[in-house]
């Protein structure tokens, strides 16, 4: 057989393939019809990601080549939207994140602190709790500069195992005491689903942080909870990826979740992220929920963190985040990226003075 007959060949075989294709994607669409008349009877009208989700997993874990997992996914998920369409449904309007279903802006209430109301809140602390002194030195000095919320690691997720990965329950408890003795409102990240619960009495808003942004079990964990909970975009994420994490929390029940962009990984190496700034109008756009922005772990330089807050105010943050430490120099975890108590009050001093609408109460 010639090659150009062996081509004509395989070309028959595509065609073939594409027909068998296209039925198979009319058959599917006719289901997605009946499926959708059926969900209309029963007034569920909500799309469900957790199961698109479970469909994208198994094509990654069943994918043989020679396309891309990613590839794949991407074609699937065009599929699925064109199935909502046919049901009548605009999938992103059925989203509990999107602005489509929830036009006006939600609240995130801690206490007496409300976030996403028009007055940026600064959150500051320690990257991680080293010690009571440490710690309560921090709230003072937070207390003293009017800051309402204080953040402190007391399980550190580190990229090397031998790194220091904080204090734990203990560091959780002497962060809780050293903040309700200056008035100081608690955030801090929980990494697995079971030391949730145990959590909960001394957190205000519980952070998921960036390596967990898809630890779908944890979601689903702390979207039982009553407390806020600020989700952090994971280090490689699209905001795609960004705002599903988000709905699945919400699908689990809680509506007070605060989106907190923290830089991405870029091929860029000047600063320890690349801080994706303009992520800030469009999750604004496209979901209702508050958007805060972490100048230290996007830019990771002390030099940079008061350009970079500025940055995020203007482009219409809801808020920003910066670590603080008595001595930075001994900090046991990312000494570089601190401040100390004089270039905190450069910082904030800088930022107040452009942004005067900063929630800041100074004692």
């Amino acid at each position: 057989m010639s090659p150009q007959d062996q081509l004509n060949r395989l070309r028959r075989e595509m065609d073939e393939l594409n027909h068998e294709m296209l039925d198979l994607l009319s058959r599917r669409g006719t289901l997605a019809v009946e499926i959708g008349k059926i969900k209309r009877l029963q007034g569920v009208e909500r799309y469900d990601p957790v199961r698109e989700r479970e469909m994208l997993d198994f094509i990654a874990a069943s994918n043989q080549g020679p396309f891309e997992t990613s590839r794949l996914q991407h074609i699937f998920k065009e599929v699925f939207k064109a199935s909502a369409e046919l049901q009548g449904e605009d999938r992103d309007k059925t989203l509990l994140v999107s602005r489509k279903r929830q036009p006006e802006d939600t609240l995130v209430h801690v206490k007496d602190v409300t976030i996403g109301n028009g007055r940026p809140q600064l959150i500051a602390g320690p990257c991680a709790v080293e010690s009571f002194e440490q710690v309560n030195a921090v709230a003072e000095k937070l207390a003293l500069s009017g800051v309402k919320v204080m953040r402190g690691g007391a399980y550190k997720p580190r990229t090397s195992p031998y790194d220091f990965q904080g204090l734990g329950f203990e560091g959780l408890k002497l962060l809780k005491t050293a903040a309700d003795r200056h008035d100081l409102r608690v955030i801090t990240e929980i990494m697995t689903p079971g030391a949730v619960e145990s959590a909960l009495p001394y957190v205000d808003i519980i952070q998921v942080g960036a390596r967990n942004m898809q630890n779908f079990d944890l979601l689903k964990e702390v979207g039982k909870t009553d407390k806020p909970v600020l989700l952090k975009r994971g280090l490689s994420a699209t905001i795609e990826e960004f705002i599903y994490a988000a709905e699945y929390i919400m699908a689990s029940g809680n509506n007070q979740v605060i989106l907190c962009e923290r830089g991405i990984r870029t091929y860029e190496r000047a600063t320890r992220n690349t801080l994706d700034i303009t992520a800030v109008p469009i999750l604004k756009q496209e979901t209702h929920l508050p958007v805060m922005v972490d100048v230290t772990h996007s830019t990771g330089r002390r030099d940079l963190l008061l350009p970079a807050a500025k940055a995020a105010l203007a482009i219409g943050a809801d808020g920003v985040m910066v670590e603080v430490h008595p001595n930075p120099a001994i900090a046991l975890s990312d000494a570089q990226q601190q401040l100390d108590f004089d270039q905190f009050d450069q910082f904030v001093e800088g930022l107040t003075v452009q942004f005067p609408q900063l929630d800041l109460v100074k004692k």
